[in-house]
This record gives C-alpha cells, sequence and structure tokens, in this order.
C-alpha cells in the first residue's frame, strides 16, 4: 500500500478514508444508488448513480482509461485539475481546467461523455485536486477499460498530444 502524500493532500487521504485507486491516485466510494434496472445497451442492470471523492496529489495522474457511462468530475478542494478527453474516434485530444470560477471562463467541473478516454493530473504547481466523480448509470469494473489496453488510443495519442502519452 502507498503512503499518503505530504501535507493537506495526506490530511484528506486519512480524513475521508482514501484507499490507493487502480488508475492513480486515491478514492472512496460515497455512494452507491440502491436502484438498479437493466441498461439498454446490453451492459445487464446498473444502479442508477455512483459516486466517490478522488484525490490526485502533486505528481500523481489518473492514467488514461475510459467508462460505459456518463461521468461528472467536481473540483472539491485544491487545483487546478487538468481533465484530458479523446472522444472514441481517438480525433482530438481535450483539456479541460477545473478551478474556481472566474471571469476567463475557468468552472470547478466537467463531464466525460460515455465511452469517451479520460486522463487527469493536478495542474503544474497545484499541490493536490480532490474531486467528486459521479458515474451514471453507476460505475461497474466490468465497464472499464484501461487506455494503455487500447491500441487505437496508444497509436493516436503521439501523433494528438505527445506529451499525454505519459498518462498512459
Amino acid at each position: 500500500m502507498s503512503a499518503p502524500p505530504p501535507g493537506r493532500a495526506g490530511d484528506l487521504v486519512r480524513l475521508l478514508h482514501l484507499a490507493p485507486h487502480p488508475e492513480g491516485g486515491w478514492f472512496r466510494e460515497i455512494f452507491r444508488s440502491a436502484d438498479s434496472a437493466p441498461h439498454p445497451d446490453g451492459r445487464g442492470p446498473r444502479q442508477a448513480l455512483t459516486s466517490i471523492d478522488f484525490l490526485l496529489a502533486a505528481g500523481e495522474q489518473s492514467a488514461w482509461h475510459r467508462v460505459a457511462s456518463d461521468e461528472a468530475w467536481h473540483l472539491l478542494e485544491g487545483g487546478p485539475l487538468w481533465l484530458w478527453l479523446v472522444p472514441p474516434d481517438c480525433s482530438r485530444v481535450e483539456r479541460h481546467t477545473l478551478a474556481p470560477v472566474d471571469a476567463a471562463g475557468q468552472r470547478p467541473r466537467a463531464v466525460v461523455p460515455a465511452g469517451w478516454w479520460q486522463a487527469a493530473e493536478p495542474a503544474p504547481g497545484a499541490a493536490y485536486a480532490l474531486v467528486g466523480a459521479t458515474v451514471g448509470p453507476g460505475f461497474d469494473f466490468a465497464d472499464f477499460r484501461f487506455g494503455r489496453d487500447d491500441a487505437a488510443l496508444v497509436q493516436a495519442l503521439p501523433g494528438l498530444q505527445p506529451d499525454t502519452t505519459r498518462l498512459l
């Protein structure tokens, strides 16, 4: 098990009872809806909604991955956080910055559409970013794929945004 990061990030790991996440960083599931129903795409029953607390300290990252449901990210503390997105056709890379609201258009949340590739990291100079991630229909590891295992994404990233290959 990894040692918690220093400073406020480590305090949050301890206070929120976060554990290491398989894709990087720290997490704890805080909600899983009791309601479930078969999903129309044939995935089988999924809870209506799930939500986690997720923390990335400076130098940590959430590796490229995708889920089969929409996912909303909400900055709770710290940041800014860079949320990288690639659509299923691997045609482009988008970077969204989650930060406190300002006149320049920064916002504390972003939504990742179902099936899009995503990765995240604290922006340069940020000590940490604590976010909430809410998935609907609810998260199930059966719907999760790492980008490093997808030949199309691995092949596309160097031509689209070479510096994001470090997030594989």
